[in-house]
């Protein structure tokens, strides 16, 4: 007996050693970093594209007195050492694989041929060793192009702050934070994570859990990776809160739980970083009725540091201002379900109407069909993020186009305009001791490319993985909605704060899907293409973003007080009307395929895996600009002033005439000495119509009110990836504001 128990107990143990050993990713491999290629892209096409410019300049009068060069970049990238883009490469989720920050840099270099890009991952899930290896992959990237005036790619370091509240007080959304240098003195020692929720999300599963999934997956290789990535992030160590993060250990991880939190840990270190806000009206994962308010207040509002916003990115438009909300609250902060409003249908009324429906299918009297849709509509309002849950058994096409903006310019999915790029430059903050606050923000685009692709702007191709969009398999859709629900005739109401909901299953992923683009870029207006001479553009906000094409656009005062014309992205004082003038030029038309010297430098096997065999391609033909549109924005002068009557836009629009050299205009504002008001101006170039990646969305069929009667959206089981869901757009390039104080008395 004795020796039964021996050898009982010796096989227990080594069950247990072998399930441990599987837990820690035994069978699988570590993401590394990987080896970015040893070339450069070859010095006359770098020259040749930098000559081009020079030319189009000129001709449209830009070029005159050494005009800045514009340079291209996307400041949003992530690679797989991104816990959500881990996921989303693994064969489950019809991922294409390992995608490490090597990557990136060759797909910037030959693929998407940009001047500048930066690394994003999210900070909440790196391990120590992840951060070291981007740290050295960045640099071998930089040190491929060399230290001459023409480099080709300059490679700049961050991370992704990824902040979500459940509640509107406590969201601060998303903020990406991008550092000017790559030596070991101008880097903290470690990427500063949020706190609450998304830390949640990314809560790496017990050594038990993941031996399990090991077991389950035994003979999926990259399941085994997904256990041995998790079980390097349940190894790291928190910092502790109470001690500056210089006098922190190296390998511990540290998190700001708010903006003021973030930028004094910055300062702490004090390093040169930008801190970039992004996704600012996305709707996937922000509570109704959050809104930017409460960032002007205190130590959340640090303008020197965070001085650019993205405006738009692979996951949509957010620029666009509406005087709807998806939830109203009363004094108190209770929520209640608005009715619907030109162009737009709150979700919680749609969850009602899907309720009334059923109701009345099932033979109700159509008073208590009333009763349980105005019930439905709370519950839903209530839910925030999540309503969509308080309807059992809903499918996706039952929402129709409900939470949608309608009349927006590829909006992202719900859009909350609390969070606008609009909204936010009309508010101002009189509440604060050291006078009135408000943003004066630069606009830039960028990807939120999650597969190491910066800059998938240049060519509407291959929706999954230049994109975020796919279409799903029925095992995965049921992984993200949970076991099918028999749908009723009734709602059911849901506490968002339930620990046991899985927060990715508290948002809605495949209505989502509809809303991906291939991104947007970064433009900046540099003295040179060196490092230095890329961050002083960003710092003086001298940048502009678009939708993708590389559209050259300038937009200037030319009555600033100084005597020369003050570029966008500045800020004056006038007693006069201000004078200003816009040129843009349209981007070049793409060649299908590569150019032969980017088969040379990668392989034309590594040409088709990682830009899926199309590059950066430019044709001589030039897409026309169709019209320039000027937006003014008056912020508040005083607290209690609304801000809708506040945004024009369009104030001005001014016809092009097709012309491929580009388009010019001038214009002044009369207005501005009568108002005698801060203003601030802004201008659109628009590009002629041309097909894109989900542009159509959610392909509503509507009736002759514009209502939609029944969705086709693109991700679906049914399409995968044959299907890039092409419709036309108007793509288009936003400058940064110039901001006009006025300077004389004021009424």
């Amino acid at each position: 007996m004795k020796r039964i128990g021996i050898g009982a107990g010796v096989v227990v143990s080594l069950v247990f050693a072998a399930a441990y050993w599987l837990a820690q990713g035994g069978l699988g491999s570590l993401e590394t970093a990987g080896e970015p290629t040893n070339t450069a892209r070859a010095a006359d096409d770098v020259a040749h594209a930098v000559e081009r410019q020079r030319r189009a300049a000129e001709r449209i009068g830009a070029g005159a007195g050494g005009a800045r060069q514009i340079l291209f970049g996307d400041l949003h990238v992530h690679t797989t050492f991104s816990t959500d883009a881990f996921l989303i490469s693994l064969p489950a989720t019809q991922g294409e694989g390992s995608r490490p920050p090597a990557d990136a840099c060759d797909f910037a270099r030959f693929c998407s041929a940009l001047d500048f890009w930066s690394i994003n991952d999210h900070a909440e899930g790196l391990t120590p060793r992840q951060w070291r290896e981007t740290v050295e992959s960045l640099r071998q990237c930089d040190a491929v192009a060399g230290s001459g005036p023409l480099p080709d790619t300059v490679p700049f370091l961050g991370w992704e702050w990824t902040q979500v509240g459940q509640r509107p007080e406590d969201h601060y959304g998303h903020k990406n934070v991008v550092l000017r240098g790559l030596a070991d003195d101008e880097i903290p020692a470690r990427p500063i994570a949020s706190a609450g929720l998304t830390q949640r999300a990314g809560t790496p599963p017990g050594w038990l859990t993941r031996a399990g999934l090991a077991a389950w997956t035994i003979s999926d290789a990259r399941m085994q990776d997904l256990v041995r990535f998790l079980a390097e992030r349940a190894a790291n160590v928190p910092c502790a809160d109470d001690v500056a993060s210089p006098d922190l250990p190296a390998d511990c991880v540290e998190s700001a739980p708010t903006p003021a939190d973030l930028f004094r840990k910055l300062n702490e270190w004090d390093v040169d970083a930008l801190v970039i806000p992004h996704g600012t009206a996305w709707g996937f994962y922000t509570p109704p009725g959050a809104s930017w308010d409460k960032q002007l207040e205190g130590a959340h509002f640090d303008p020197e540091r965070q001085n650019l916003v993205e405006i738009f990115s692979g996951h949509g438009n957010s620029e666009s201002y509406r005087d709807w909300r998806a939830v109203e609250f009363d004094a108190e902060g209770r929520p209640s379900c608005p009715a619907p409003a030109p162009n737009y249908v709150p979700s919680c009324w749609r969850a009602g109407e899907i309720i009334e429906a059923r109701c009345l299918e099932a033979g109700e009297p159509a008073s208590e069909c009333s009763r349980r849709a105005a019930e439905a509509r709370q519950w839903a309002a209530e839910a925030g993020v999540a309503g969509h849950h308080v309807v059992q058994g809903e499918s996706p096409d039952e929402w129709l186009d409900a939470g949608q903006c309608r009349d927006c310019f590829l909006p992202p999915f719900n859009h909350r305009p609390g969070g606008s790029v609009q909204y936010m430059l009309a508010l101002q903050n009189f509440a604060e001791p050291d006078g009135p606050r408000r943003f004066r923000f630069g606009f830039l685009g960028s990807s939120d490319n999650h597969f190491a692709r910066p800059g998938t702007g240049y060519k509407e191709v291959h929706r999954e993985g230049m994109t975020e969009s796919r279409g799903g398999s029925r095992d995965t859709n049921s992984l993200l909605r949970g076991d099918p629900e028999e749908p009723i005739a009734e709602a059911k109401p849901l506490d968002p704060n339930d620990p046991g909901m899985p927060v990715f299953r508290m948002v809605e992923l495949e209505r989502q899907a509809s809303f991906f683009v291939t991104g947007g870029l970064v433009a900046a207006h540099a003295t040179g293409r060196d490092r230095d001479a890329v961050w002083q553009a960003l710092r003086r906000k001298e940048v502009y973003g678009t939708s993708g094409p590389r559209i050259l656009l300038w937009f200037d005062l030319l009555n600033d007080p100084s005597g020369v014309p003050l570029p966008m992205g500045g800020s004056a004082r006038l007693n006069e009307a201000p004078q200003f003038q816009v040129r843009a030029v349209g981007s070049f038309e793409q060649q299908p395929g590569c150019p032969p010297d980017r088969l040379q430098a990668l392989s034309p096997e590594r040409v088709a895996d990682l830009c899926k065999g199309e590059c950066y391609h430019p044709s001589d033909v030039r897409r026309p600009i169709t019209r320039i549109e000027i937006v003014r924005i008056r912020p508040q002068a005083r607290a209690d002033e609304a801000i809708a009557p506040l945004i024009e836009d369009p104030w001005r629009t001014f016809p092009c005439d097709g012309d491929p050299a580009g388009c010019t205009v001038a214009f002044d504002d009369p207005d501005f000495t009568d108002a005698r008001r801060d203003a601030l101006y802004y201008a659109r170039a628009i590009e002629a119509p041309s097909d894109a990646v989900n542009g159509g969305q959610l392909r509503c069929e509507t009736d002759a009110e514009g209502n939609c009667l029944r969705v086709n959206r693109c991700a679906t089981p049914e399409t995968r990836g044959d299907d890039d869901c092409l419709a036309e757009v108007e793509e288009r390039a936003w400058s940064s504001p110039i901001f006009v104080d006025w300077r004389g008395e004021t009424p």
